[in-house]
């Protein structure tokens, strides 16, 4: 099993990073899962997300991410929806990229009005691309951060025994 997360801000060093990052290994520790984790920052990867040359460095993220277990998306959220940087590096994945793979969407939001985001928008590009999204995705305000290891607590509780049986292992308490 891995857990890889992707991080689509633009940032370097964002808010998103770290509650994604925090959402994998909260998850990953109630599956059994003893890392290691892995995190593709779309960040440091812009220019080259969207140069028509190919790139050693987004096939290696590419890579990274079709072949993860479980993949944590994140992103802010830009207009009501995730990033065109996020956008454009899943639009280079083939139709099924994502078969047989868990996704959770994660989204950082400013303001609750956008909390159906998630799922409204982000989701259904993670099935679209062939995912298993066994749980609602997870809808995190700005203001929620400075008490993100309660949040993510109580997320993990819920959605670790979904994403154990799809993966067939077991939770751990």
């Amino acid at each position: 099993m891995s857990i890889v997360t992707l991080v689509g801000n633009p940032r370097e060093g964002s808010r998103t990073r770290a509650v994604a990052v925090a959402a994998a290994e909260a998850v990953g520790s109630r599956v059994g899962y003893e890392g290691p984790y892995d995190a593709v920052d779309l960040s440091a990867l812009g220019p080259h997300v969207l140069s028509p040359t190919p790139s050693a460095d987004v096939e290696v993220a590419l890579e990274l991410v079709t072949e993860a277990s479980v993949l944590v998306v994140a992103s802010p959220t830009y207009k009501g929806t995730y990033t065109g940087l996020l956008k454009a590096f899943l639009d280079r994945l083939r139709p099924d990229a994502l078969a047989g793979r868990v996704a959770l969407p994660l989204l950082v939001m400013g303001d609750p009005a956008h909390s159906l985001a998630v799922e409204v928008h982000l989701r259904p590009l993670l099935v679209e691309l062939g995912a298993t999204v066994p749980t609602p995705g997870l809808a995190v305000l700005e203001s929620q951060i400075p008490r993100l290891e309660e949040v993510l607590a109580a997320w993990a509780v819920r959605v670790a025994p979904q994403v154990a049986s799809v993966l067939g292992a077991g939770v751990t308490s």
